[in-house]
C-alpha cells in the first residue's frame, strides 16, 4: 500500500490561507508558497544565514520555503517568512535589525507580493 506524505496541519492551514489571498490579491507569489508547502519534507531546502545575507539586502521582505539555519552571519535587517528557523538563526536575524513574519504577517504587509524576495 503506497504511503501518503505526512503534512502537518499548520502547514495545510497555512497553505489555504495562502492560496486564498493569491486569488484575493492577484498574487501568484502566494499560491506557489502555498504549493512549496505542501510538498514532503524531503523536499524542502534549508539556506544559512550567511547565505541569506548574500542575497538580499536591507529592508528586504524575504520568504525562504524552507528552513533558515544558524551558520554564518547578517549583517542587514530584513523581514524573512519561512517553514522553520532555528533559534540562532532568529536570534542574528533580531540582532541585525530584522523581523520574523508569520505567513499572515507577510501577506498583510505585501498583499500583492511586490517586492517581496522568493528565496529557493
Amino acid at each position: 500500500m503506497p504511503q501518503t506524505p505526512l503534512v502537518n496541519e499548520h502547514r495545510v492551514r497555512m497553505a489555504r490561507y495562502l492560496k486564498r489571498a493569491s486569488a484575493e490579491h492577484e498574487a501568484p507569489i502566494w499560491r506557489r508558497v502555498s504549493e512549496y508547502a505542501l510538498k514532503q519534507s524531503a523536499s524542502r531546502r534549508t539556506i544559512n544565514i550567511k547565505d541569506l545575507g548574500s542575497h538580499t539586502r536591507e529592508g528586504d521582505v524575504v520568504v525562504f520555503p524552507g528552513k533558515v539555519l544558524g551558520t554564518g552571519a547578517i549583517s542587514h535587517g530584513v523581514s524573512l517568512f519561512c517553514f522553520g528557523i532555528s533559534e540562532s538563526a532568529a536570534s542574528k536575524i533580531r540582532k541585525a535589525g530584522g523581523r520574523i513574519l508569520d505567513h499572515t504577517g507577510v501577506v498583510s504587509e505585501r498583499p500583492t507580493g511586490h517586492e517581496v524576495v522568493l528565496l529557493g
